[in-house]
């Protein structure tokens, strides 16, 4: 069964699924550094917190290279890196995680988004990042990696079908884009959001929605053409690191997700609301800092980097050298108070 890690990188979103194929995906990349250990600063301040459970657990302030944790877990090559649109909080490092571990295959949209030059002064990004991911892009043919742009219920072996040819592979299927909706983006130009990937991912009887940074038309489309399968999900990874957006939260009266993953962002800023009102459950970065899932059991379990987010929500909390995380409990309803 996999692992999902949900990593702690600042506000942006990076995602790593180990599947029991033993090929790893990578969805987005924030924060990523070449050769940048863990640093006694940031080890102190991992143990930052205040006490309950809505306390604020600063762990924003703390956040991984997701270069140093994939070798710190043993990840030393990945099979895919799913790009889910061309927003900079989501290739933030790219070219050294490209240059670190050499993906074989790059999933990406055909967008024709370009960035003005004057935009990178005083920008938080390296322009280096948009010249790598831009060539990746537009250069062809492209042999290394393999560049895939996939629309809404493409089927291909590895990604949702075996080496035999039966259906399963390493269990993602994609949801959205539609052409319609990269056409969209790329005649209006203005919010390339329109074109971000949704993923679904099945693996045993579990289902997560890896939501990138989707918006209403994004999710007419999904609902109309895949509610069974997004309907009562064990785990979402919400859309625009669960930001607000200017956006309808109708989808989630129908996915009804048993958790949700939340990113960073100033807390005024984040659609609390939404699920409070809907009674759905979700922890953010800055609570947990790293949020890993074994869904090799059922219901899922969940372990965070933060020792006393964990120890917050479960008293009897112990750290998993398996995991490298400490233990939080099964994925239930009633897991987070």
């Amino acid at each position: 069964m996999a692992i999902i890690h949900y990593l702690n990188v600042k506000q942006g979103d990076c995602t790593v699924i180990q599947h029991d194929s033993g090929r790893v995906t990578v969805i987005d990349v924030c924060n990523a550094k070449p050769g940048e250990p863990l640093t006694e600063a940031l080890l102190a301040g991992l143990a930052k917190t205040e006490r309950g459970i809505n306390g604020n657990f600063q762990q924003k302030k703390c956040p991984v290279n997701p270069i140093t944790y994939l070798r710190d877990h043993g990840i030393n090559s990945i099979f895919r890196y799913i790009q889910t649109h061309p927003d900079m909080d989501h290739m933030d490092g790219i070219k050294a995680l490209f240059e670190t571990f050499h993906p074989l295959n790059f999933w990406d949209t055909n967008n024709n988004k370009e960035v003005p030059e004057e935009s990178w002064e005083g920008s938080p990004y390296n322009k280096e990042d948009w010249t790598f991911y831009k060539h990746l892009r537009d250069t062809n043919p492209q042999s290394d990696p393999r560049r895939l742009a996939l629309l809404s219920g493409e089927n291909g072996q590895f990604w949702n079908i075996g080496e035999d040819g039966t259906p399963g592979g390493d269990g993602l299927y994609i949801l959205a884009p539609t052409r319609q909706l990269v056409d969209a983006a790329n005649e209006k130009g203005d919010d390339y959001n329109r074109c971000s990937y949704v993923l679904l991912l099945r693996t045993g009887n579990h289902r997560m929605v890896f939501g990138g940074d989707s918006h209403d038309e994004t999710w007419e489309h999904i609902l109309q053409n895949y509610e069974e399968d997004v309907t009562d999900i064990d785990l979402l990874i919400a859309p625009h690191h669960g930001r607000k957006s200017g956006r309808s939260y109708e989808f989630l009266d129908v996915l009804r997700p048993t958790l949700t993953f939340f990113g960073n962002a100033r807390a005024e800023h984040l659609a609390y609301d939404a699920w409070r009102r809907r009674g759905l459950k979700f922890i953010t970065n800055n609570q947990a800092n790293c949020m890993v899932v074994d869904t090799s059991t059922a219901p899922m379990t969940l372990y965070v980097t933060h020792e006393h987010f964990a120890r917050s929500i479960n008293a009897s909390t112990y750290y998993s050298d398996a995991f490298k995380a400490w233990y939080v409990g099964p994925i239930t309803e009633d897991l987070i108070p």
